[in-house]
């Protein structure tokens, strides 16, 4: 007997003939997306390629090194490529930063001195942001132990920056102005790149003392540039996120002005040894290969997520942003209404996953969050978002957040599950 070619795959991984043709129909809608995002990867690998090139990456800069980690060749060619491929002056691209939140901590810290303040001008960040900042918890060395304000200006009601409000915000102890490029647990747009150039000329035009910093987590390589390439004069972001490809293990990097970037790095290690020490414990090889495979691998979740809002979107469910709408980081908001809901998307998402596809999520209190989250993650490299996952607090309006996929096609088989499990559970039908 002939054997239906595809079918048999989809039937073991649980997925029903009736939603594999809806998915399909869904598909042909975007098509026409999807060729766009072909074209800007290949200008972001042509940029990528180039930076390797010029700077004459070699199999011996994957070589260990030990103790102090003084004279790495492999550390500092890592931090030449990555200013290159984000049109930085300088880069500190390291393990030893355990993640964005704490590349984004020592921008602050780094650079900000008592007195000093702190404006955000795409409102609130991050939960996990709010105990650097002195937002939540005391005596931890927060930016308010040492004297550093922080205030925010809100997002306009259609979600672009005020710039008439920030430029208002702006006072004489305004160090740094920030924005928060992606999402975050919020239902707002991401932060274009025109947006961003014109955010930073704008607060440049109030003094040009003010330290423009972008938060660039799950941005990277959406355009064809970035926010340094756009007058921001710093910007930090993860290795486990878009840059780092699905194969760094773990790291963050910030990049930027020289001198913003050195004073990052006497907080990263200690004044007067900055990032002239420190290990890479061996991870150069694959921190390098992942960012060569970003833009491939960027692609692949920009793509299933466009295909997550096209199939939910056409479901009848709240999705942000549209299956066509320009695009400025991974992250699809599907607005799910109840937290059972949000369970069976995350069990869909974790029973696609190649790690760990037996366990159930569930939501739990998480530090520095202030709601219980639910997480779906089974990852090579825990808490991977570029390789596939799916979170979000219980609260209403009850949102999961959808990201990521080491290809497209790996991307589209979660969305398909997730919306499987709704369906095996009763929550949805087509």
């Amino acid at each position: 007997m002939r054997r239906e070619r595809g079918r048999s795959c989809h039937d073991s991984l649980g997925i029903s003939g009736g939603l594999m043709a809806f998915a399909e129909s869904c598909e042909a809608e975007i098509a026409g997306g999807f060729a766009e995002h072909d074209d800007i990867c290949a200008r972001n690998q042509a940029k990528v390629l180039t930076a390797f090139r010029k700077n004459r990456v070699s199999e011996s800069h994957f070589a260990w090194a030990t103790g102090y980690g003084q004279g790495d060749a492999g550390r500092d060619v890592t931090d030449r490529v990555f200013a290159d491929v984000f049109g930085a002056e300088t880069a500190l691209a390291r393990p030893i930063i355990t993640c964005g939140t704490h590349a984004l901590a020592l921008v602050f810290q780094g650079i900000l001195r008592p007195g000093d303040e702190l404006l955000y001008c795409t409102g609130l960040p991050y939960d996990s942001l709010h105990s650097t900042i002195g937002l939540t918890g005391q005596g931890m060395g927060s930016l308010a132990d040492f004297g550093i304000t922080f205030r925010k200006v809100d997002l306009s009601p259609d979600g672009f920056i005020d710039m008439d409000a920030v430029r208002e915000a702006v006072g004489p102890r305004t160090r740094m102005a920030a924005v928060q490029r992606a999402t975050g647990y919020e239902e707002r747009r991401a932060l274009t790149m025109p947006e961003i150039a014109s955010w930073a000329a704008s607060v440049k035009g109030v003094s040009h003392g003010i330290i423009t910093m972008a938060d660039n987590c799950y941005g990277e390589f959406i355009s064809d540039t970035e926010p340094t390439e756009n007058g921001v004069d710093i910007m930090a972001g993860s290795l486990i996120k878009n840059p780092g490809g699905g194969l760094a293990l773990t790291g963050g990097y910030v990049c930027g002005r020289a001198d913003l970037v050195e004073a990052v790095s006497y907080r990263m290690t200690c004044p007067g040894v900055g990032g002239d020490m420190g290990l890479m414990f061996g991870q150069t090889r694959t921190m390098l290969q992942g960012l060569f495979l970003a833009p491939q691998t960027v692609n692949g979740a920009v793509k299933g997520a466009m295909f997550c809002a096209a199939l939910f979107g056409k479901l009848g469910y709240h999705v942000s942003p549209g299956p066509l709408d320009g695009r400025s980081d991974i992250i699809e908001t599907v607005r799910l209404g109840s937290p059972e809901a949000m369970e069976a998307f995350c069990e869909g998402v974790q029973a696609a996953a190649p790690i760990d596809s037996f366990v159930t999520p569930v939501f739990e209190d998480m530090p520095e969050y202030e709601d219980p989250i639910i997480m779906a993650a089974g990852a090579f490299v825990q808490g991977s978002s570029i390789e596939m996952s799916a979170d979000g607090p219980r609260r209403e309006p009850y949102n999961i957040y959808f990201q990521g996929g080491l290809s497209y096609e790996y991307s589209k088989l979660g969305v398909l599950m997730a919306a499987q499990r709704l369906i095996d559970r009763g929550l949805l039908t087509i």
